[in-house]
């Protein structure tokens, strides 16, 4: 090398400071030092889905090309790197409003950055993922609920006298490490109410109460705790949290919300489940893709009504706008993503539709990619029947359980129905029955004994043993023309159901020759069960909110209709006013030889309406208004009839509480019959999906990348392997397998979760639907990975994680508060005794009818309507008080409209089932004591409840006293109580006695 080139290397080397050197040899890694810094302070604004500035970090291609306002840095050169100049201003990231500034790099870390720029800002082996690192703004993939479930060791427990399972011990550790102690066990009183409220969500008799306080065995509340597992009314209590979750209703939501007269299978099927103690991992399965996975068998096409039991967009699902369609269809795919993630995987994935998720590591293509697997997921009614051999074996010996718990009930009620008709009057003498213009026998042939309106058959229409039998197809019988005008009338007919489910059928009418006008009686057309006057375009015709009909098809019912001249229209049933009277616009007028009656449907020509299925054993025709005194006259032949609300007001104690237990037995059976034997279910009605595409900031009209079902890539497993184009049978299949895999670490800590927060009031992550950064820190992780490990253990049953919860100490704490501890952990997060908790609204509201003796037990089935509806155009409601034993069922069973909720259930906090209920609100209001004391559904308890205490109690007052406290709070009152209670009576009565109960905290709330 020539001299002169050695001097000038020589002097150069003297020229490079040490600290230039120092600064190239202490580069700092990119990969584990300037990634997660970057991730963690600069990602959330610079990525390839949010470029603020124009500015993406996650590629050394974007740093190369910078941002809006030019390169971001200037390799070797700090004062020229537009990065460096806003990380060292503090103008980037942007702080928080909050005062410590938490976003904020520290100078360690700018210190990183700086070096990393001067020695040259080389790039590490890949691009950064966004959605790598955990930080103080935002989840990563190495989240504490995404990481796998550990195997949890329960620490040492130090304190001999305290604890029963390993609950227990993670709950003791940290209680001893917060220097708490636990409290001791609960009263036997107190555990007995608690565990039945939590487990069947219904008080304990108070013989159940005695009973349990004198059994001495050591095994007598574990003992317990089986009995209420083992009962149908724990699938009940447990259904109702699980629909909250799933936001399930019975109308379609939005402006038009029509009813779903058939999505009620869907909550039978989870009592079912729940009952069964199906394993939950099965119970995701068929929820997401029963009907692929189990397509021979009707329960698990209806379990996929999961999917669809939200709100629907009828209007938007219809209108002519191919564009504003599209925005509409991604709306509900949001929806249903959204209930999907959140329910089974704490995830609030629907975040992601436009962008990737600001808190979660959930990718935007993860969005896409769980929307293509739920693509082919539509809104529709399915019909289901049993075909599998295992099936049908299975229905003929449910029909035979049937036969013999209805012939078991029948015992029970014959000599009380015996009692109650032999104590009836025979009608009043001195009105007779009215004399109709025509009437048909249907004895020998279809001819009018009385006038010339002689019919002929049709379809399959025929007469047998005294009937005209109706197929519910094509049979129907078709008169003479009228021979005189008809306005004013009285329409009467003798009925026999097939099927009491049947919906829309015309039994009786006045039409025209073509069908286009005509008044007619009509069975279940907007009323399941129900009867109501039909009429052309519904313009004489209202929901008059009368009794159903129950399932003993068969029973010959009398139904009569009046048309009065002055538009007044009114029902009776056999022989008594059926529902409300109400006037018309106006009556019709049917014109001689242009009109006619017509049986077995609404109106011609057949096929156009839909048909009545049973038989009629007699029908008259009346061309005036009969009187009600004339209707009873009429329906003398049907005075047989006993209600099930008379049966319960002749029936002593102990047949009551005999007849509930067959009642309950009886619907049971019923209910798995019905889910087995076919009919019609609102569940998916799947279609082929067209390709997924991922929008650009959600938008439908900027289609990115195509791309296949699959999961959520920070869970792991994210790729299903399918095409693009996959059937979208396999689609979900994939999904259901996919979510309920044992390497899924959040289906099974989720679900353990949601029952840790239905016992204690608070789960141990205290947002049960978001498990991501921005939902609750849990108190004790290593107890939540335990139980969600033993659950999956155990055969993923439910029923067994129930059993570990409410059998440890910890469930067993007594709820009084401790000043001290309180001090410490006011929000009782670290499980230092139970927190009391009030009953929710509808458990309130069954608690009412169990304490006063009206509870109807009867399960499943399609539910009581308390409102009164019509329709014009969309839906509307009225939401009134109904009466009677078929409105006495329990509030699982109402009919969930999302339009027209209950007042007094709102009042108490009962949420909206338009929305995703996971916590309950729980307020505390004037109006709630307000409703408890005066709403009409109280007032009519408060007055059962006295007339059961003086049944039961007689007239003493003390025992009066001591009989209802022991029914409502489930103890004796003491001295002073009983003084205060029997002077309160004396003085306002016993059902306001009744009312100050149903209003104690003590009753209200669950110690």
């Amino acid at each position: 090398m020539p001299a002169r080139r050695l001097l000038c290397l020589a002097v150069l080397t003297m020229l490079i400071s040490p600290a230039m050197a120092e600064e190239t040899s202490t580069r700092p890694d990119f990969d584990s030092g300037v990634a997660p810094l970057l991730a963690r302070h600069c990602l959330g604004c610079h990525n390839p889905s949010d470029k603020k500035g124009g500015l993406d970090l996650t590629s050394e291609a974007g740093l190369k090309q910078g941002g809006e306002s030019g390169p971001a840095v200037a390799p070797g050169n700090v004062d020229d790197s537009l990065l460096w100049q806003r990380v060292a201003g503090d103008e980037m990231p942007p702080p928080r409003k909050a005062p410590d500034k938490s976003t904020a790099i520290s100078g360690d870390e700018k210190e990183v950055l700086r070096r990393w720029i001067v020695s040259g800002a080389r790039w590490g082996t890949a691009d950064i993922d966004p959605l790598a690192f955990t930080t103080d703004r935002r989840a990563g993939r190495d989240w504490w609920s995404l990481r796998p479930i550990a195997k949890s060791v329960p620490p040492p427990v130090n304190d001999e006298n305290w604890g029963v399972n390993e609950i227990d011990a993670f709950v003791l550790a940290r209680l001893e490490a917060s220097g708490l102690p636990p409290s001791p066990p609960a009263d036997r009183r107190s555990l007995i109410r608690r565990v039945h409220f939590d487990l069947v969500g219904l008080p304990p008799t108070p013989e159940e109460v005695e009973a349990f306080l004198n059994d001495a065995s050591p095994r007598a509340y574990e003992e317990l705790v089986e009995r209420l597992l083992a009962s149908p009314q724990y699938g009940e209590r447990w259904a109702r949290h699980w629909l909250d979750v799933v936001r399930y209703g019975e109308s379609q939501g939005f402006e038009r919300d029509r009813l779903r007269p058939n999505a009620w299978p869907y909550r039978d099927w989870v009592v079912q489940a729940l009952n069964d103690d199906m394993p939950y991992d099965e119970f995701v399965r068929w929820q997401l893709a029963g009907d692929s996975l189990r397509p021979d068998h009707p329960p698990a096409l209806i379990a996929t009504g999961f999917l669809v039991a939200g709100p629907w967009d009828e209007v938007g699902q219809t209108q002519q706008s191919e564009a504003m369609k599209a925005v509409v269809r991604q709306d509900e795919l949001e929806d249903i993503v959204g209930v999907t993630a959140q329910t089974f995987l704490g995830l609030t994935a629907n975040c992601a539709r436009c962008h990737d998720h600001k808190f979660d590591p959930v990718s935007q293509v993860d969005y896409y990619r769980l929307s293509a697997a739920l693509g082919g997921v539509r809104h529709g009614e399915r019909d289901f029947s049993a075909t599998g051999q295992a099936d049908a074996a299975r229905l003929a010996e449910l029909r035979r359980q049937v036969d013999e718990a209805r012939a078991r009930l029948a015992v029970i009620d014959a000599p009380v129905r015996a009692r109650i008709v032999a104590s009836r009057r025979s009608p009043n003498p001195t009105t007779p029955p009215p004399v109709p213009i025509a009437r048909w026998e249907f004895d020998r042939d279809t001819t009018d004994q009385i006038g010339s309106l002689d019919g002929e058959l049709h379809g399959g229409a025929r007469l047998e043993n005294g009937r005209l039998v109706l197929s519910g197809a094509d049979a129907y019988l078709a008169t003479a023309p009228l021979d005189r005008e008809l306005g004013e009338k009285t329409l009467e007919a003798w009925v026999q159901l097939n099927n009491a489910d049947q919906r829309g059928g015309g039994v009786m009418s006045v039409q025209t020759l073509d069908g286009g006008k005509f008044d007619a009686i009509v069975y279940g057309e907007r009323e399941p069960r129900r009867w109501m006057a039909g009429s052309n375009g519904f313009v004489r015709s209202r929901e008059v909110g009368g009794a159903e009909e129950n399932e003993a098809t068969g029973a010959l019912v009398h139904v009569a209709i009046v048309y009065g001249a002055d538009n007044r229209i009114t029902l009776y049933r056999n022989g008594r006013p059926y529902g409300d009277t109400y006037l018309a616009a106006g009556l019709e007028r049917f014109s001689p030889g242009q009109s006619q009656v017509v049986f077995g449907m609404r109106h011609a020509p057949v096929g156009g309406n839909k048909m009545f299925s049973g038989a009629i054993w007699r029908a008259n025709l009346y061309d005036r208004a009969c009187t009600a005194a004339e209707v009873a006259a009429a329906a003398v032949v049907t005075d047989e009839t006993v209600t099930d609300d008379e049966l319960l007001a002749q029936l002593t104690a102990a047949e009551r509480s005999e007849r509930q237990r067959e009642l309950l037995t009886l619907s049971r059976l019923e209910t798995q019959l019905r889910l087995l034997s076919g009919g019609k279910a609102y569940a998916v009605s799947p279609r082929e999906p067209a390709p997924t595409c991922v929008l650009r900031r959600g938008d439908t009209r900027q289609p990115a990348e195509e791309v296949a079902a699959g999961g959520v890539a920070a869970v792991g497993e994210a790729e299903f392997g399918l095409p693009a184009n996959a059937p979208e049978a396999q689609r979900r299949a994939r999904l259901a397998d996919w979510i309920a895999s044992r390497r899924n670490p959040l289906t099974a800590r989720v679900v353990a979760n949601r029952l840790w927060h239905y016992h204690f009031g608070a789960g141990i992550v205290e947002t049960p639907n978001d498990f991501g950064f921005n939902g609750g820190r849990p108190s004790h992780p290593e107890l939540l990975d335990w139980l969600a490990d033993s659950l999956m253990e155990h055969g993923w049953s439910l029923k067994q994680l129930h059993r570990t919860i409410v059998q440890s100490a910890t469930y067993r704490q007594a709820s009084a508060i401790r000043p001290e501890a309180a001090r410490i952990d006011a929000g009782n997060r670290l499980l230092w005794r139970k927190t009391p908790l009030r009953l929710e609204a509808e458990m309130l509201r069954d608690a009412v009818l169990v304490v006063s003796g009206q509870l109807n037990p009867t399960m499943g089935g399609p539910g009581f309507h308390d409102f009164r509806t019509f329709t014009n155009n969309s839906q509307f409601y009225e939401v009134i008080d109904m009466e009677g034993f078929t409105f006495q069922r329990r509030s699982l069973y109402r009919m969930g409209i999302r339009s027209g909720t209950n007042p007094l259930l709102d009042v108490l906090d009962c949420p909206d089932p338009s929305t995703t209920a996971p916590a309950r609100a729980v307020t505390t209001t004037p109006l709630q004591a307000l409703a408890l004391l005066n709403d009409s559904f109280m007032l009519r308890m408060a007055d059962r409840f006295a007339e059961r205490v003086r049944a039961e109690a007689g007239q003493e007052p003390a025992a009066q006293v001591d009989r209802a406290y022991r029914l409502a709070l489930a103890r004796r009152p003491n001295g002073d109580e009983t003084a205060a209670a029997s002077d309160f009576v004396a003085r306002h009565g016993l059902p306001a006695l009744a009312r100050v109960l149903f209003n104690a905290n003590e009753f209200l709330y669950v110690e």
